[in-house]
């Protein structure tokens, strides 16, 4: 009996995020006591991946209305002019300005813009794997998550609590769970 190897796949090319297997999540603490978890579902992505790690970028550009915390109400304020401002402000985008890579893990720093204000954030990214769909495609996976203070780019609302603290804190966690198609 002979055993066939798995044929080997190349990480490096050109790849659209796939939307219907990527999350883009956050959480932000509510009130002090709890975390509050919520996802953007309408973005779109590229990322090249270089042989080099140097020669790698990525572009996601983000529905700012499509934010769902499972809350229609929260939903709602989120995306109005405390927050977000959705109807003067559409899109959350991130352009990758460098890439690292350190074992694994992939550093990519860029520019966050939200409110149409632009700040350099680094989200570190576990290269989870690289496969071969049913359907052909070539799938790469990567995993990620950092941390924002969200009054960087002008989203200050808040209101006190009776017992000390306040009703929104100003740390955002950022999750990214990234499956994208290389192409053809």
């Amino acid at each position: 009996m002979t055993e066939t190897a798995a044929p080997t796949l190349e990480l490096a090319g050109d790849y659209q995020l796939d939307p219907a297997h990527t999350r883009i999540g956050f959480t932000a603490r509510h009130a002090m006591v709890t975390k509050v978890r919520g996802s953007f579902g309408e973005f779109r992505g590229t990322a090249t991946i270089g042989e080099d790690a140097s020669l790698s970028s990525t572009e996601i550009v983000i529905a700012a209305s499509s934010l769902d915390t499972g809350q229609e109400q929260r939903d709602g304020h989120v995306q109005g002019d405390d927050f977000l401002a959705v109807n003067v402000y559409p899109e959350i985008t991130f352009r990758s300005t460098s890439v690292e890579k350190d074992g694994d893990t992939y550093n990519i720093t860029g520019d966050l813009t939200i409110r149409d204000t632009t700040k350099s954030v680094t989200v570190p990214f576990e290269f989870t794997g690289l496969a071969k769909d049913p359907f052909g495609n070539v799938r790469a996976g990567f995993e990620g998550a950092t941390t924002i203070n969200r009054k960087d780019w002008g989203i200050t609302f808040n209101a006190a609590l009776e017992t000390g603290g306040v009703l929104v804190s100003e740390k955002i966690g950022l999750e990214f769970d990234v499956s994208a198609i290389k192409e053809a």
